[in-house]
């Protein structure tokens, strides 16, 4: 049996690499919301104090491969230097049953949530939206800022985050990285950052009810990508934004059990659960968001790890044989994201 190909952070960097991951995203979602694969809830172990080990499977039939990731989450990490979040992910040939590949789990899974983003940014924004904010300034937020400008040309960029010197240290990571001229403003308030842009992205680690982003601060027709958050009733939105836009999820059942401003919305009678729509239906046109406003809430699933790892695993093969590993501007991020997308 051959040895499984390793596929590391630095083989997953690069313009050309998320387009294939948003792409294939993209398939995935479509065969998704169809009942095509089967992505069960991931087995969470908790130890010690705060520390999970997590288990995470899940088949995608149409393309003949499964995966399963194996993640910690360590939140002393930080202090002693190292990445709260450590995995892998095993990407099998179902027809063989062999292992291929073995890819870094917490480079994946920023890679995939970023690009789960940039799918929605690309169905719910004009060709030309250029103008991105985004509230928080760690691993996913660098994820998301790699992801929406392979999609979309973004030339002004507002940032805001809890302290000033992160923000100020964000900012200057993307006039470094960015593929093309970013103007790029820290804000002093989350208000100031979101105010008039056409996308918004929050990656927050909060963990209580009270959001970042208030509805009114929203522009009519603008899109909101939503990742953050730590755990079911974690809210960055004001939920009452919900009641207006279009509200699109990777899978409604998913989304009722983990999204914040999804279960409060419900609570509070602002949607209903007929109300929310799969990004399976957005990509196949099922779902017309022309002129809405348009909020994206996810909570990762196991098959986004699948798919984005048969796109890399392809992707690499491709770059193999033109001797090139694209563009790669923009590095990889270090460390981990969100413990609902880990």
């Amino acid at each position: 049996m051959s040895a499984p190909v390793m596929v590391q952070a630095a083989d997953m960097a690069g313009t050309r690499r998320m387009l294939r991951v948003v792409d294939v995203l993209g398939e995935m979602f479509v065969d998704l919301a169809a009942g095509r694969t089967r992505s069960p809830a991931r087995t969470v172990l908790e130890h010690g104090d705060r520390r999970v080990l997590l288990v995470s499977p899940a088949v995608w039939e149409r393309r003949a491969v499964g995966s399963v990731k194996v993640t910690t989450l360590t939140p002393d990490n930080p202090v002693r230097g190292l990445p709260l979040i450590h995995g892998i992910v095993a990407l099998t040939d179902l027809e063989t049953g062999q292992i291929t590949a073995l890819l870094d789990g917490a480079e994946l899974t920023a890679v995939r949530t970023g690009a789960v983003a940039a799918l929605a940014t690309r169905y719910c924004t004009p060709d030309d939206a250029d103008d991105l904010a985004v509230i928080g300034a760690g691993v996913q937020a660098r994820a998301l800022v790699r992801a929406v400008t392979a999609v979309r040309p973004i030339r002004h960029l507002r940032v805001h985050s809890r302290t000033r010197a992160g923000a100020e240290e964000f900012a200057d990571w993307i006039r470094d990285t960015a593929p093309r001229p970013v103007h790029v403003t820290v804000c002093a308030t989350a208000r100031d950052a979101v105010t008039d842009a056409a996308i918004i992205c929050t990656a927050t680690s909060t963990d209580d009810g009270t959001p970042a982003v208030e509805a009114d601060w929203v522009t009519p027709g603008a899109h909101v990508n939503v990742i953050g958050g730590t755990h079911p009733d974690a809210v960055e939105l004001a939920p009452a934004l919900l009641a207006d836009a279009v509200t699109v999820v990777e899978d409604r059942t998913a989304a009722l059990d983990g999204a914040g401003e999804i279960r409060a919305a419900l609570a509070d009678g602002l949607i209903k659960a007929e109300d929310l729509y799969e990004l399976g239906g957005l990509v196949s046109g099922a779902v017309d968001v022309t002129g809405r406003t348009t909020v994206l809430r996810t909570v990762g699933l196991a098959i986004e790890d699948t798919a984005a790892a048969v796109a890399l695993f392809e992707e690499r093969d491709t770059s193999a044989e033109r001797g090139t590993g694209g563009p790669t501007a923009v590095p990889p991020t270090k460390e981990g994201v969100p413990d609902g997308h880990a």
